[in-house]
């Protein structure tokens, strides 16, 4: 949301325009991008936020954690949201430009599978749905369903969401060329909805009512699970800065951070606010 206002003057006939920006009350903007999972989580403070600091004003956007780091190393954004640690050839190219990537943990997830609520299937061990993304398993009855073929859906390259699931789950194979690849969160959790023979893998907090949850070795996606490391496929999502939070930008981290305020968001879109310490 912008707090700008923009006023044109036209001289002669016509030919000439000047325009001027306004800041209304010096409004001061940060920019945030990067990861569709963590994407709810700062929709839904940022928004308090503003609403708490008039004088600051948000951009946020998706695209993807990597698309969000590759902004804050061009000057792109002042923050960057993603589900995945930063990687050292990011630091480095962060660093050739002069920018100095500091993390901020806010939220724990639980990278979740997900199958048609038709799918009798209940629980998958890592080896089988290394072997269902890999490709070496194509149909259901190999592992307890029905006889029909199995539609894999991933996460594009770009994701942090496709990297956890390829380091936690996939190591040392990885994802079949098959496999469908999507952009969002919630194109997975659509395309999956929308196919009874479809398996997909979302964040913690895209789970609905359209889709089945299914254990991992025996355990269920919890918060209790996630947190205790029970659940094999947690993780941590952050918000990525240049340097250390200062000024408007310490303002947001401090607010995200909050248990009575970010925190709150956190567990209002269904992730795991962070323990207490």
């Amino acid at each position: 949301m912008k707090r700008i206002i923009s006023i044109f003057l036209l001289a002669g006939c016509l030919t000439t325009a000047a325009v001027f920006s306004v800041p209304a009350a010096a409004a001061e903007e940060i920019i945030i991008t990067g990861s569709t999972t963590v994407l709810p989580v700062m929709q839904k403070a940022g928004e308090a936020f503003m609403a708490a600091n008039p004088g600051i004003s948000l951009s946020i956007s998706g695209g993807g954690s990597g698309n969000g780091i590759k902004a804050l190393n061009e000057g792109l954004c002042q923050v960057a949201m993603s589900s995945r640690d930063i990687k050292e050839s990011e630091l480095k190219e962060g660093a050739g430009k002069g920018v100095n990537a500091v993390r901020t943990a806010i939220a724990v997830d639980a990278l979740v599978p997900v199958i048609h609520p038709e799918n009798p299937v209940k629980n998958l061990t890592v080896a089988q749905l290394r072997g269902i993304y890999s490709g070496k398993i194509t149909n259901w009855k190999e592992v307890g369903g029905k006889d029909e073929n199995i539609v894999t859906v991933s996460r594009d390259s770009s994701s942090g969401t496709f990297e956890t699931w390829q380091e936690l789950i996939m190591t040392p194979d990885k994802v079949s060329p098959a496999a469908l690849s999507q952009a969002s969160n919630g194109a997975v959790a659509q395309a999956v909805a929308g196919n009874r023979r479809s398996i997909g893998y979302i964040g913690f907090g895209y789970l609905n009512s359209s889709l089945k949850k299914v254990d991992v070795n025996g355990v269920e996606a919890r918060p209790e699970t996630a947190l205790a490391k029970k659940w094999p496929i947690a993780r941590e999502l952050y918000v990525f800065t240049n340097g250390a939070p200062a000024g408007a930008v310490k303002k947001l981290t401090d607010y995200l951070l909050d248990p009575r305020k970010g925190q709150k968001a956190v567990a209002e879109t269904g992730y795991i606010p962070l323990p207490a310490k």
